[in-house]
């Protein structure tokens, strides 16, 4: 019988577990709920978990029975107690041998996966940003993902934060933006001055001022000066990341690979293009592309390697859940 691999990817909202055997098939592809243990609790992340591998099993046919390797790539893992936590999470759910059992951060498989294993850089935007580069002697950094209150400069709610300081600066007359009827109107206010009210007594959550992002592309899109601006001012932060991760693997400003991750670039051009200008500023032969394949394929591939077990490009491309296709 053929061995069987697990790869995890383990987010703030969802967890997906794919299932691949040693050829590189497809044995069994799940979901579940989150699994990042700083949001949601140790034993609601262990939940999150269970619940996809139990659906992939399901899936797939296959026994509840460890499987020869498995590679979690998690969202808030940041540090060696962070990778601690977790691998007690899975010796728990008894995913694999403790010697094939292996854990790192989501920016980990979303590089993996996004370049099909080779290496390079991913720069991941969305709710937040970060910046990760693995070179091909194995040293890897990791730049940005410091958190909404100090970092995630350029993501989704660093744009939402932006959105809201426009949309107020154009009301008082200090600049003129879009922005302003865009964020009155999502918020259905009679008056913005009810804008502090919601902000302040209701509240905004973190995916609440992300989800203003939107209103920056649409304005954007109108020709707003000030959106324009924002995007240019995002783009530039983001590339500064992805300079320092270059300029720290040594990575030569003419040869390397950059893989876009992340729901801010299903905008388009729109946003991608002012980050292509601002990357190719800096890393003038950088060669920019969208993801090959998701993070959880990352993840089963980095599971496969750690066995040693070589694919083919053909096979890699595989390597793909069946709602991916």
């Amino acid at each position: 019988m053929k061995r069987l691999v697990l790869g995890v990817d383990g987010g703030g909202t969802k967890t997906q577990a794919l299932i691949v055997d040693e050829a590189g098939q497809v044995r069994g592809w799940g979901t579940g709920g989150p699994s990042n243990y700083d949001d949601v609790g140790e034993e609601k992340a262990t939940a999150g978990i269970a619940e996809a591998v139990r659906m992939a099993r399901q899936q797939s046919g296959l026994p509840e029975a460890p499987f020869a390797s498995a590679f979690l790539g998690m969202a808030g893992v940041v540090s060696d107690k962070d990778r601690a936590v977790i691998r007690a999470m899975a010796r728990r759910l008894d995913l694999a041998p403790d010697q094939h059992l292996h854990v790192d951060h989501d920016c980990r498989i979303a590089l993996a996966g996004g370049l099909s294993g080779r290496p390079g850089i991913v720069l991941i935007a969305g709710t937040g940003s970060s910046c990760y580069g693995r070179n091909a002697q194995g040293e890897s950094w990791l730049a940005g993902g410091w958190g909404y209150l100090i970092s995630d400069e350029g993501s989704a709610y660093w744009l939402g934060v932006q959105a809201l300081r426009s949309a107020v600066a154009s009301y008082d007359g200090r600049l003129h933006s879009a922005l302003e009827e865009l964020v009155q109107d999502h918020f259905q206010l009679a008056d913005m001055k009810d804008l502090m009210h919601r902000i302040y007594a209701v509240g905004l959550s973190r995916a609440d001022v992300a989800s203003l992002a939107p209103l920056v592309i649409t304005a954007s899109r109108q020709g707003d000066a000030v959106a324009l601006d924002l995007l240019r001012q995002g783009a530039s932060d983001l590339a500064q990341m992805v300079s320092a991760v270059a300029n720290k693997l040594l990575f030569a400003p003419h040869d390397c690979e950059l893989v876009l991750v992340g729901g801010l670039f299903n905008a388009g051009e729109i946003v991608i293009s002012p980050v292509r200008a601002a990357i190719h500023e800096r890393l003038p032969g950088c060669r920019i592309v969208l993801p090959e394949l998701p993070p959880a394929s990352g993840a089963a591939l980095l599971a496969l390697q750690h066995l040693s077990i070589p694919l083919s490009v053909s096979q890699i491309a595989k390597l793909r859940p069946p709602e991916s296709t």
